[in-house]
């Protein structure tokens, strides 16, 4: 693997390796020394062009727990802010001899384009509408864990609802093509002026009635609404949204026992999901934070060869 632009580049077989070594990768923050030596001399830089705190900070503990040299470089404290190109930040940022460019960008397919211009390893961290890998992957790492805790299965055959504004979420994306490739089945839900063009195109069910499938779902995904990127009348009323669409208290108690709800984060509280269902037993908003800094080590420990630097089984007893 060179890159990770998108979901739908991984296979099962590389899907299942890197959840596999996400899981031995998340040993490491229960240790006290929160380090391993896999990728001791390599330089990587988190380049953000939009502001982020859980993605950013977990590459950042990911690189600095397998003893990479990270280093943060955002739009607003950087040429960009004067008027440099992507082209040419990226150039010089790459001609100062890094492994890997961590990118996120307000430009759908902006991580595609670098790949063009640098040499070095370029992860997706989201761009645009497009796509955001890694979080696809952590929720995938969630879910996985939920249910083979609770009853010894996987995603394969499960059923899963993502909720919302999947007009303007790459994470919805990347988790249709993820989830597919696992074997589950997704429902999107969300009301037809958030439902983006060409979606009967894709591999998933489609429904405008959130009371209708939250009964028969193995898991629920609420998106945040993404109100800074709404120019229109999308919904009336944030209101009439939650009313529609969000996970209420009353909807909260529709869904099976211990069905787990997930969300990527930042949370509306009070728009897309309820306090109640947020907090709630089954909420599995945490893990996917936690899981987050597991499995950026594990794909950037695949990307830049540490693999061929400290053997599985030497993580599996906690060299470091």
């Amino acid at each position: 693997m060179r890159h990770l632009l998108s979901a739908g580049d991984l296979s099962l077989t590389e899907t299942t390796e890197i959840l596999d070594l996400a899981e031995e990768m998340s040993a490491v923050q229960d240790r006290p020394l929160k380090k391993l030596p896999a990728l001791r001399g390599r330089t990587v830089v988190n380049l953000f062009f939009e502001d982020s705190t859980r993605t950013r900070s977990s590459f950042e503990l990911a690189g600095k727990w397998l003893s990479a040299d990270v280093i943060n470089v955002s739009a607003k404290g950087s040429s960009v802010s004067k008027g440099e190109s992507l082209r040419d930040t990226v150039m010089t940022v790459a001609a100062m001899g890094v492994d890997a460019l961590v990118i996120r960008h307000g430009a759908s397919g902006a991580p595609w384009q670098v790949t063009q211009w640098v040499d070095a390893h370029i992860l997706n961290a989201g761009d645009g509408t497009h796509e955001h890998p890694t979080q696809a992957l952590l929720d995938a790492f969630t879910l996985r864990r939920h249910f083979r805790a609770h009853d010894g299965g996987d995603l394969s055959g499960r059923t899963v609802a993502i909720v919302g504004d999947v007009t303007h979420s790459r994470v919805a994306r990347s988790n249709v093509l993820l989830l597919r490739t696992l074997g589950a089945e997704v429902v999107l839900v969300a009301p037809p002026t958030l439902m983006p063009a060409g979606v009967a195109s894709w591999p998933v069910a489609i429904s405008h009635d959130l009371d209708d499938v939250l009964p028969g779902v193995d898991a629920v995904m609420m998106l945040r609404v993404q109100r800074e990127r709404m120019s229109g009348g999308y919904f009336p009323t944030p209101r009439e949204y939650t009313i529609g669409y969000g996970l209420t208290r009353s909807r909260l108690a529709t869904l099976r026992p211990g069905t787990p709800i997930c969300h990527p984060g930042p949370m509306n509280r009070g728009l897309e999901i309820s306090a109640e269902a947020a907090d709630a037993a089954s909420s599995l908003v945490l893990q996917q934070v936690a899981a987050g800094v597991a499995v950026r080590m594990a794909v950037l420990y695949q990307l830049l060869g540490g693999a061929d630097e400290l053997p599985l089984t030497r993580v599996r007893e906690g060299v470091a």
